[in-house]
């Protein structure tokens, strides 16, 4: 077998997979983390909570972190149900723009420097590869042949 025959090969068993492989992990991902959260397990807790307190003042912590949490599982689980798309992709634009928020509204736990993050910072950052991975599931939708509204 020559590369480029190997060199086909991958790129087919790719095309194939990539679809049903991103479902998968942004599922892992988010009904693992939603989990943590649900379960009062999450690293990420003391960072919601000084969100929470910044933005909500009228909902308890511990109350916004679980549901957060049930949200979180939810998006996971309707990654994974083909033809639920449309409907959990405004959800992954809401929990994103959410997630996002540390970022601008508190730098002191998300930044150590200019365009150095912390710990937690690279936590939120990595939320560009899903976006990047809906994004790749998205381009496998069909158009409507009829508007749904």
């Amino acid at each position: 077998m020559n590369i480029r025959n190997i060199d086909l090969h991958l790129i087919h068993f790719f095309r194939r997979h990539a679809e049903p492989m991103s479902r998968w992990a942004i599922f892992i991902v988010y009904v693992w983390f939603g989990l943590l959260k649900v379960f009062g397990l999450s690293p990420a807790g003391p960072l919601v909570t000084s969100l929470i307190q910044n933005t909500l003042p009228f909902i308890t912590p511990g109350t916004f972190i679980v549901l957060f949490g049930l949200f979180e599982i939810l998006i996971g689980v309707l990654f994974v149900v083909k033809g639920l798309e449309r409907l959990v992709m405004p959800l992954l634009l809401i929990h994103l723009i959410t997630t996002l928020l540390p970022l601008f509204i508190l730098p002191a736990i998300t930044w150590s420097g200019i365009l150095v993050p912390t710990m937690e910072g690279q936590y939120i950052i990595k939320n560009v590869l899903i976006i990047a991975t809906a994004m790749g599931i998205a381009s496998h939708l069909h158009v409507l042949k009829k508007p749904i509204i």
